[in-house]
């Protein structure tokens, strides 16, 4: 008996799944402090303007490029002090879950925000990241009880005890702060975790071709 556990499949498959997701997540998190960069020396906050103008024509592109905008390192350092631990937490579940967990506050969060930005204040463009880290908190939270998976559970009940209070963060507050990113990101995370656990439960039954 061997005991080279490098030459494990399913230790080498591990190994690789863990690498693939760094990669995702880090790639993501590095994007952002290059386009930062960038933007802050070389472009002096001209690409601030391609974010979210609710309601207007010209601000729907904005719904493609709003997470990777930011008002500057302050708000980006912030930003990634948050996207590294819950990232971590949604790869966890799988790549699968990372997807959904993003895609449904980037787009669907983006495209209500557009909708309903500002109309309780002046008109502004909104960016950052923050929208899709409140989408990854609502995806964390609610998961584990759409699929009442221990590990799933788990899962939010650490998300619940380590960012439980960032929830406030979806109700009018700080001046300058797009709190509709965070109410609409949120909510879309949540709905995206409920296609996810569908997606996942329909799988299990033999109905659902495993794409992802």
């Amino acid at each position: 008996m061997s005991a080279e556990t490098s030459h494990d499949p399913s230790f080498r498959e591990l190994l690789s799944s863990v690498k693939k997701s760094a990669f995702l997540l880090l790639g993501f998190v590095a994007t952002l402090w290059v386009l930062e960069i960038i933007d802050q020396i070389l472009l002096f906050e001209g690409l601030d303007r391609f974010g979210i103008l609710p309601r207007r024509e010209s601000g729907l592109l904005g719904i493609l490029f709003w997470p990777f905008l930011h008002g500057g390192f302050p708000h980006l350092i912030a930003n990634s002090g948050a996207l590294i631990p819950l990232g971590i937490m949604l790869l966890l579940r799988g790549r699968g879950d990372f997807f959904w967990a993003t895609f449904f506050p980037w787009v669907v969060g983006g495209a209500l925000v557009w909708c309903f930005g500002s109309l309780f204040g002046p008109l502004a463009v909104h960016i950052g990241a923050s929208g899709v880290i409140f989408g990854w908190l609502g995806f964390l939270l609610s998961r584990g009880l759409f699929d009442k998976s221990l590990k799933g559970i788990l899962i939010s009940v650490a998300v619940g005890v380590l960012y439980g209070g960032s929830v406030a963060g979806v109700l009018p507050g700080q001046e300058g702060i797009s709190w509709e990113a965070h109410l609409f990101g949120f909510v879309s995370g949540v709905l995206g975790a409920l296609v996810a656990a569908k997606i996942d439960r329909r799988r299990a039954e033999g109905t659902e071709p495993t794409a992802l």
